[in-house]
């Protein structure tokens, strides 16, 4: 049974571009220097060869685990989401209680998330507390830090 992954239009856009990237790009790289090492004579001891092998089966590899991630791709329709609760692709503006300081995150699939540019996996313990809730909410968070108490102050697109 394929476990379905939900992203994005543009994180699925991103995808197939690394995997044209791999294919068009590196693939002829890698074959290009196995067939120098072919061209300088016996490959049974060069170890140009040896590790031009290696990197076109881990290239191979890569390249269908993103075929594999793309095939099991469902886009989230973002039509549909709405900023009465939080739910994926919502921004999420929060105040922690204990210390007045505000975070905005926008809660996106796993496979899109880059703590860097504020966006936090569905799966984090920080966005599963929050999914669910609304503006004016307070939810108690367990991080590794201990309880968190958040409160909602803004869900916006």
């Amino acid at each position: 049974m394929t476990k379905v992954t939900y992203i994005t239009q543009d994180g699925l856009k991103k995808l197939k571009g690394e995997l044209e990237y791999l294919m068009n790009v590196e693939r002829p790289r890698i074959s290009k220097q196995i067939g120098e090492a072919i061209e300088k004579g016996d490959i049974t001891e060069n170890a140009e060869y040896d590790a031009a092998k290696d990197a076109q089966g881990l290239l191979e590899a890569k390249i269908a685990g993103y075929q594999n991630k793309i095939a099991q791709a469902r886009i989230i329709d973002e039509t549909k989401i709405d900023t009465n609760q939080v739910q994926i692709l919502n921004k999420v503006k929060i105040r922690n209680k204990k210390n007045n300081t505000t975070m905005q995150y926008t809660i996106v699939p796993e496979s899109e998330a880059n703590l860097k540019e504020g966006k936090i996996s569905v799966t984090t313990p920080i966005a599963q507390g929050l999914i669910g809730k609304k503006v004016g909410d307070t939810v108690d968070i367990t991080v590794p830090a201990g309880i968190i108490p958040f409160e909602i102050i803004e869900i916006s697109l």
